[in-house]
């Protein structure tokens, strides 16, 4: 959050923009006109510049072809202004009402572009390399490189792209953005809460729904502000009055869950309980060893139970054992979300 000298100097300038393409001259002329200091006058103009409604050069060519190819990149500048304290309304009045569709695929557009710089410098210097001499390692990688180059340059996501568990495994270390999975998050206001389940036909979503490894769901901020606020009856009769099951915070986090592929066990200790994410259909021994190495070494067996079974009992074992609830499990049982594991193991000295 920019200081509120320089947010003040921001909304000037941004009332300036009427007309998109002012120059960064005249924006500091007219800050100066009104007594604003130079070091919050650079401040205010370098998020302007961040926004690209301003003209810097230094910004890529490619990235401004892009978004302005379809009238994009609103979802971004409102992010810049956002995050320096300039209100919703004053971005509405001279970027229209808020779209869905288009934040997305501004976002996607960054990411690409993002990665497609990072592969065009990398085959650069392979070419070099190569030139001077040849290795097979590099000549492989170049040959993956010029694919991803070819569906960036395509506008297609890292992450729509099949690759082998090879050719996976010789990126990795690129940790391309587009190649994540991403999970769009639309924020609803309260009035539309109630058609919340819609929200990908309403914005006309389905596309991207159906991209691989992409999900698209909803909350609305300013009333799960209000919910954290409150606690135990009062929160589940304000859910009630708005008819809301649960928190968006808990579905945000399945869903996260669901695309990472990822689900949870417990381990309970005397002063600790503990919620360990793996990978859906890991092995008991593979679990017991997120917790310890030393554990899956010497794994014997886990005992395991649900853990809405555990509270029913209020916690005991003992009783969960006196009902046959729990059980014992070898080191190939597939661990499944929610379940209380207690692992028996023994290291030999």
């Amino acid at each position: 959050m920019a200081d509120p000298s320089t947010t003040d100097a921001l909304e000037v300038a941004y009332r300036a923009l009427r007309v998109r393409d002012r120059s960064e001259r005249e924006l500091d002329e007219r800050l100066a006109a009104r007594g604003v200091p130079e070091v919050v006058r650079e401040e205010a103009l370098a998020t302007l510049r961040r926004t690209g409604l301003v003209d810097d050069r230094r910004f890529a060519e490619r990235r401004a072809s892009a978004l302005a190819s379809r009238g994009a990149g609103n979802s971004l500048i409102r992010h810049e202004l956002a995050s320096a304290g300039i209100s919703d309304d004053l971005a509405d009045e001279a970027l229209g009402a808020p779209d869905p569709r288009r934040g997305i695929l501004d976002l996607e557009t960054e990411l690409i572009l993002a990665d497609l710089e990072v592969v065009e410098r990398r085959l650069e210097r392979l070419e070099a390399s190569i030139k001077k001499q040849r290795k097979d390692a590099e000549v492989k990688e170049r040959e993956i490189l010029t694919r991803l180059k070819a569906a960036l340059e395509a506008e297609t996501p890292l992450r729509a792209v099949p690759l082998s568990a090879e050719d996976t495994r010789a990126v990795r270390g690129f940790t391309f953005l587009s190649q994540k999975p991403i999970f769009h998050i639309v924020n609803l206001d309260e009035k539309a809460i109630a058609d919340g389940e819609r929200v990908v036909e309403r914005f006309g979503l389905e596309e991207v729904a159906g991209r691989a490894r992409t999900r698209v769901g909803w909350v609305s901020a300013v009333i799960e502000t209000e919910i954290a606020r409150l606690e135990g009856e009062e929160q589940q009769a304000f859910l009630g009055d708005l008819g809301l099951a649960e928190p968006a915070i808990r579905r945000v986090l399945r869903e996260c869950y669901a695309l990472l592929g990822l689900v949870s066990f417990f381990t309970c200790g005397e002063d600790e309980v503990r919620a360990w994410p793996i990978p859906e259909g890991t092995r008991a021994q593979d679990a017991a060893g997120v917790v310890h190495s030393d554990i899956a070494r010497g794994f014997i067996r886990a005992e395991v139970n649900g853990y809405d079974e555990l509270v029913a009992v209020n916690g005991s074992f003992a009783d969960l054992r006196a009902r046959g609830q729990l059980r014992l499990e070898g080191k190939d049982y597939i661990v499944r979300d929610g379940e209380v594991c207690h692992f028996r193991f023994n290291v030999a000295k």
